[in-house]
């Protein structure tokens, strides 16, 4: 007779026997069965539904193709989506993780993008995905600090990719365009304000620090929880200290009011950074037309097009056309739509879906895409730089007095130089 011991073996065995024939199905597609992606995010953002919509777009362009050919056989590909609201105020991450785990379960994606709008959220999804073996190629959560675990373990945390850029590179792009105003102006005095969540505090500290290195002024720096709608306070100090920059990083909707505040008090500083309702060309209405002079990042070539790269313009015209509006974030879609080329192309080159194949064949990926030469490190991060032809790129652009987006950084594709409005202060000489 089987003591408790033997019996619980037997089980455990068996569960292990289940799981093994489960991914062994799954990995053995018919002929014309889809390949199931999934797209859990915070679609209710800006961010989270232009993604959901670059990912369709490059989805049927594939599938009007004839789909992803598998060892000779064409498979179609097919969307799942999910709502998990992780970048809602008050939303815990573990919600967000219930929806995750429920989407690969029961649509039994063999693959997600686009995946976490939080940085948290991400960090404790790393887990799940090892767990269930599921490639993920993220395109909005921007921590460096999933790069140090996989790192750290790379075993089990391989199925995990980042295509858009992280807070360490959104400080290069930010210190880059610093030292331009040094340059063309003699800035060297700077106020920071940024939202209390993970990538804006990296990205902050990260400018804070190269700030403080390169000789600048930090005059002060005041941090504001998502969903504050009142930004007078720091502003007030930032004007009284003589700040000749004022860099914000925000990507929550009410850090429009920042901006109509910023420019209601006559702060006469350079506002430049991030704010999420204040990139696409929908902003110069939202803000009556005052915004000239104000610098935004993008966080990836594509969402703002560059004739000097004809890439990204194709995509933002292709996304304009069939949206019959143009894209209005500026961090998300461009790497959303490449992540699926990219699986698309990984796949062919593994002849599976099986996970572990996948994964192996994505970092083999070298490809030109829409934000530039597309390439992953070590910590399966895309690389960011600043010509497009050897990395993917970010870019900073300034709103003219006309309404017009001129890329201002990175030089090799800048459109014109940075300009300085008759109210910011500029240092004598």
């Amino acid at each position: 007779m089987m003591g408790k011991k033997g019996l619980f073996t037997l089980v455990l065995l068996a569960l292990a026997f289940l799981i093994c024939f489960s991914q062994a199905a799954i990995a053995q597609l018919k002929a014309g069965d889809p390949v199931i992606i999934g797209v859990p995010t915070f679609l209710g953002s800006l961010e989270g539904g232009e993604s959901l919509k670059a990912v369709t777009m490059a989805a049927e362009e594939i599938n009007a193709k004839g789909g992803i050919t598998i060892k000779g056989a064409k498979h179609p590909i097919k969307i799942e989506a999910s709502e998990i609201r992780d970048g809602a105020p008050g939303v815990p991450v573990p919600e967000a993780l219930l929806g995750i785990e429920k989407i690969i379960l029961d649509k039994k994606v063999h693959a997600i993008v686009v995946g976490p709008f939080r940085s948290e959220a991400l960090l404790a999804t790393m887990d799940l995905l090892a767990k269930y073996k599921v490639p993920m190629l993220g395109t909005i959560a921007m921590s460096p600090a999933s790069e140090a675990k996989i790192r750290e373990n790379p075993e089990k945390y391989k199925y995990v990719f980042r295509t858009c850029l992280t807070s360490r590179y959104a400080a290069e792009l930010l210190a880059g365009t610093m030292n331009q105003l040094t340059k063309e102006f003699g800035f060297k005095k700077a106020y920071l304000m940024n939202q209390d969540v993970l990538w804006a505090r990296a990205t902050a500290g990260g400018i804070k620090g190269w700030y403080e290195k390169s000789g600048w002024e930090v005059l002060g720096q005041d941090e504001f929880p998502t969903g504050a709608s009142d930004f007078s306070s720091a502003l007030m100090k930032a004007k009284a200290k003589g700040a000749q920059v004022l860099f914000v990083c925000f990507d929550m909707p009410q850090s429009g009011i920042l901006v109509k505040q910023y420019k209601s008090m006559k702060v006469p500083a350079l506002m430049a950074g991030y704010i999420s309702p204040m990139t696409g060309n929908a902003a110069w209405k939202t803000f009556d037309g005052q915004i000239g002079g104000l610098l935004e990042a993008v966080w990836e070539l594509g969402n703002v097009p560059s004739a000097k790269y004809p890439p990204s313009k194709a995509f933002y015209d292709a996304y304009t056309k069939k949206y019959k509006a143009p894209l209005q974030s500026g961090h998300g879609p461009a790497p959303s739509y490449e992540s699926i080329y990219v699986l698309k192309e990984a796949i062919e080159r593994a002849g599976t879906i099986e996970a572990d194949a996948v994964v192996a064949a994505l970092k083999q990926t070298d490809r030109a895409g829409v934000m530039g030469r597309i390439k992953f490190d070590a910590g399966n991060q895309v690389v960011y730089g600043t010509d497009p032809a050897k990395e993917a790129v970010a870019v900073m652009f300034q709103w003219s007095e006309a309404g017009e987006q001129k890329i201002v950084y990175p030089t090799a594709i800048a459109d014109k130089k940075i300009w300085a409005p008759e109210w910011v202060l500029k240092p004598t000489k």
